[in-house]
């Protein structure tokens, strides 16, 4: 005997059952038409079909309404989109690509033939060469030119700038303004056959786990289109302005898990709607790191890029000093003593002669400008502005750019030797030299 009971799976049923279960052979056949007209054997293939299609549909229909709601109405135009992502990446790609160019950074190089020595304002006996790639987008036009995003460190020491559309088409550019401090730069090309402007969208209402695409053209190999999330909506980083591994600014940045390598610098983060909320700036390559980037919220962006095309610099305020973090000062002194021990073991003495415990604050190297009219001088040490104490060159520029306007006042408090003192700067502008 097997597992299951036989007669449950037996597919015969005998006519005693039958008669016992529903009373069948009771009556004759004329006098049961519904069982006669619906028994499965006597059903037509069509005939199955349409019952199976009518059942498939009111299924259908219940699903349907248990998901949307049973109100009547259409889908929200939310709801539509979120059925399919990826058509929506495609679509958003396809409206914002056009107005993605590449950006190549060249500079001049001497060709130094018979001992002459080159005008560097003239081109004769020198040439043009690459230096490097990255992108750029075109953000506002009018009927002249056609302006475009790119970050700062892209075109820095640039002798010329060259655009390449998405056409292929190669247009020389002009550089309008650079923001060092933002990491952004505008140029500006012809407008002739330039028909496609980036929509901006508004990168505060970006959410974590969001679907977003970076654009760009990494490597000098031409477009490329990432896709990742958001990580982090809102972030502050260190970075380092010159590039020489001091710490020296903060950057509010958009984290990105989307690929940003070197080249896609300039171009711009998207969501799925084709509108642009950041600018790509810079990823983490350290050894064992995976696809940390970073892009420039367009919500700080833009009112940049309106100073940069208006005036051609970002108007900030000026305190007019040469500044070294004192914790980098102690270092480098470290450094110098062991390198100056004599035979002895003597060692040399510090320029700086300050209070026991001071150890964090801003060293001054150079002063000009509301520095000198305010008296402040070389190796002063500032340790305060107004209310707010400054213990690094990031903290100092922080308090000055955020919290101060050009032509305010601003009491700065100073070490000069032991003596901790005070004075009152008038801030200046930063215009460029």
């Amino acid at each position: 005997m097997g597992l299951f009971d036989d007669d449950f799976y037996s597919s015969k049923v005998s006519r005693k059952a039958l008669r016992e279960q529903f009373g069948v052979g009771k009556r004759s056949r004329r006098q049961q038409p519904f069982l006669r007209d619906w028994k499965v054997g006597k059903l037509s293939t069509l005939q199955i079909a349409l019952i199976s299609s009518f059942s498939s549909a009111i299924v259908a229909c219940l699903l349907f309404g248990f998901i949307f709601g049973f109100g009547g109405g259409a889908p929200s135009d939310r709801e539509i989109a979120g059925l399919d992502p990826s058509q929506r990446a495609v679509q958003a790609t396809d409206k914002v690509r056009p107005s993605v160019v590449s950006i190549i950074n060249e500079q001049k190089f001497t060709l130094g033939l018979d001992s002459k020595i080159v005008d560097p304002e003239s081109d004769e006996g020198s040439v043009y060469k690459e230096a490097g790639v990255g992108s750029g987008l075109i953000i506002k036009k009018d009927d002249t030119y056609a302006y475009i995003i790119t970050n700062f460190h892209v075109v820095a020491s640039a002798a010329r700038v060259q655009a390449v559309l998405t056409t292929g088409e190669k247009r020389e550019a002009e550089i309008v303004g650079l923001d060092q401090i933002t990491d952004l730069a505008v140029l500006k090309i012809k407008a002739k056959g330039i028909e496609n402007v980036a929509e901006v969208g508004d990168s505060s209402l970006l959410r974590a786990a969001e679907f977003v695409l970076a654009i760009g053209n990494p490597l000098g190999m031409g477009e490329s289109i990432t896709l990742g999330v958001v990580s982090v909506t809102n972030e502050t980083i260190a970075v380092s302005l010159n590039q020489n591994g001091v710490m020296d600014w903060e950057q509010e940045v958009i984290r990105v898990d989307a690929a940003i390598n070197q080249g896609n610098s300039g171009g711009p983060l998207i969501d799925l709607n084709g509108q642009v909320i950041g600018i790509n700036s810079m990823k983490i390559s350290n050894f064992g790191v995976e696809s940390i980037g970073y892009a420039i919220p367009i919500n700080n962006v833009m009112p940049i890029i309106d100073q940069l095309i208006e005036q051609g610099y970002v108007s900030r305020p000026f305190l007019g000093i040469g500044m070294l973090d004192l914790q980098q000062y102690w270092a480098q002194q470290e450094l110098d003593q062991e390198a100056d021990k004599d035979e002895e073991g003597t060692e040399g003495e510090s320029q700086l002669s300050l209070p026991r415990g001071v150890y964090e604050g801003v060293l001054i190297t150079e002063v000009q400008g509301p520095a000198l009219k305010a008296e402040l001088q070389y190796n002063d040490v500032i340790v305060q502005l107004d209310d707010t104490k400054v213990n690094s060159i990031r903290k100092l520029r922080k308090y000055l750019y955020d919290h101060k306007q050009v032509g305010e006042e601003m009491i700065v408090h100073y070490y000069r030797g032991k003596e901790l003192l005070q004075t009152k700067v008038i801030l200046g502008e930063n215009t460029p030299e």
